[in-house]
């Protein structure tokens, strides 16, 4: 008894739960200072509802000048983007980060001081070069660095801090709006320069990316950097040797440096993308650059960005009432992103991204129909305003929980190793370009179909991402990212082979 007994504390010592936590931990803190790149983002869009009603007033502009104003970022990022997939694989992941950082610092500052529209515009395209690094470095360095078991949880930190930026230009919307017309506004969009210089600073703590670090053959900081964000010593070596097939180099190497031979920046990766896939590959790109259009073609950036302008049509009248409610949007995105961090790894993408947008079609169709029945009516209708208010919490409350955050996980984590650079970059443009396209025409739209029949239309747009969904996404909980290529290449019969019946395994779990 005594010798079972002695065993079995053995056995249990052999656990240790004080390892996992740490390792853990250390992974946490790498995610949290990567996906602070993405407070950039979600500060200039959420500053910029707001900031355009006071632009607007000292600047003289005209509704078609706003909404170029506030859509072009979106295009300016696409630059960023595009250089940020071959400069992450020449510079490293980390110092990419902390280039976005700098170039966005630059761009806040000078959107601050601008004394008229060109200059403004020229702002723009700076903090939007900043802002496109920012977007594609982020999940792909946590992505890289997390552990299997935690993932989803740690890439959907991007989102996170897109939200809190949002939440954060919100409140300074607020806030400024108290001062004078000519500094208000500026006051606003200069201070988004804080987070970046605190970016720059938190990144001299991270490592560099383990993945990156075996393509160029420093095999002993991988290790290193393996070791402390993996969950055990078994794992660390597993992700080690999948690496290292992934770069080509063999399994029985252990020197702290070797040579990369076929070390890939980019050239091959665009043939084998477009010229001759394989049947996974094709998959990969359709399942990336599709989540990524549905996701912004829904709407998403049109509600965050005017939000104020769709409380006024709402019948909130007055700045102070407009913008409060806009930081309620705010509150509420960030509530239900947070909820959806603890859900990923827990629910799988798959359910929660499908429940997510069902919720999301039946608040645009409602939200459409409240506003179109406050347009044809002269009288005030306060059940009307209060369920429109009520449906444009619900939006971005269903968005935030599945939509949101799981677009970055699942772009990020499906690309093989040799095209993830590359891949993930595609997909932000297709994402800022969806979005730019949403917020230079949102305006436009509602004056032209009505805004309860853009939401109609956003509404419509958001049931074909779901079929889009159901049909060709599968699941990828629990997959190691070396792995994740062979749940690919079947499309819509990939739920009746091996893959399918593991997902449906992992989910019931």
């Amino acid at each position: 008894m005594a010798e079972g007994k002695t065993a079995t504390q053995k056995s249990l010592q052999d656990f240790d739960p004080q390892k996992t936590p740490r390792r853990n931990k250390y992974a946490f803190a790498c995610a949290i200072l990567a996906s602070m790149t993405s407070i950039l983002l979600g500060y200039d869009v959420g500053v910029m509802s707001g900031a355009i009603i006071y632009i607007k007033r000292d600047l003289k502009l005209t509704d078609v000048q706003i909404e170029i104003l506030v859509g072009i970022i979106n295009l300016y990022s696409l630059i960023g983007s595009c250089l940020a997939g071959r400069t992450s694989d020449w510079i490293g992941r980390r110092y990419t980060i902390v280039l976005a950082g700098s170039i966005f610092f630059a761009g806040a500052i000078l959107m601050g001081i601008s004394p008229n529209y060109p200059f403004l515009m020229f702002a723009r395209f700076i903090a939007g070069v900043g802002i496109g690094y920012a977007l594609m470095i982020a999940p792909v360095y946590t992505t890289e660095v997390s552990p299997p078991s935690c993932r989803g949880f740690l890439t959907s930190f991007p989102e996170v801090f897109i939200n809190g930026g949002i939440l954060l230009g919100y409140i300074s919307n607020y806030g400024f709006s108290k001062l004078s017309l000519e500094l208000g506004w500026r006051m606003m969009l200069g201070v988004g320069a804080v987070p970046s210089v605190i970016l720059a600073l938190g990144v001299l703590a991270m490592p560099e990316s383990p993945r990156w670090l075996v393509m160029r053959g420093r095999l002993g900081e991988a290790t290193k950097v393996l070791n402390k964000t993996s969950d055990s010593k078994e794992e660390a070596q597993q992700r080690l040797a999948d690496i290292k097939a992934a770069a080509g180099i063999p399994e029985s190497c252990t020197d702290d440096v070797v040579q990369v031979t076929n070390r890939n920046h980019g050239g091959g990766v665009w043939k084998e993308f477009f010229l001759y896939p394989t049947p996974a590959v094709r998959h990969i790109l359709i399942a990336a650059l599709g989540i990524h259009f549905f996701q912004q073609a829904s709407g998403i950036d049109a509600v965050v960005l005017y939000s104020p302008e769709i409380f006024k049509k709402a019948g909130l009248e007055s700045d102070g009432e407009q913008l409060l409610a806009t930081v309620a949007v705010g509150f509420a995105k960030t509530v239900f992103i947070l909820v959806a961090t603890f859900l990923l790894d827990r629910v799988g993408r798959r359910p929660l991204l499908l429940t997510s947008v069902g919720g999301m079609v039946f608040s645009l169709l409602t939200l459409g129909l409240s506003l179109t029945v406050i347009d044809h009516s002269r009288a005030v209708l306060k059940w009307a305003i209060g369920l429109s208010i009520g449906m444009v919490l619900s939006y971005v409350s269903t968005f935030s929980v599945g939509a949101g955050p799981i677009t970055w996980v699942y772009s990020s984590e499906i690309f093989p190793l040799r095209l993830r650079a590359q891949g993930a970059a595609m997909g932000v443009v297709v994402n800022r370009v969806t979005s730019g396209v949403i917020s230079m025409t949102f305006l436009s739209l509602s004056n032209k179909i009505t805004i309860g029949g853009a939401f109609f239309l956003f509404g419509g747009i958001a049931m074909c991402g779901w079929i889009f969904f159901y049909t060709m996404l599968p699941e990828t909980q629990g997959k190691t990212l070396e792995e994740m290529e062979g749940s690919f290449g079947k499309f819509a019969s990939w739920s009746k082979g091996k893959d399918g019946d593991n997902g449906d395994i992992q989910l019931a779990n």
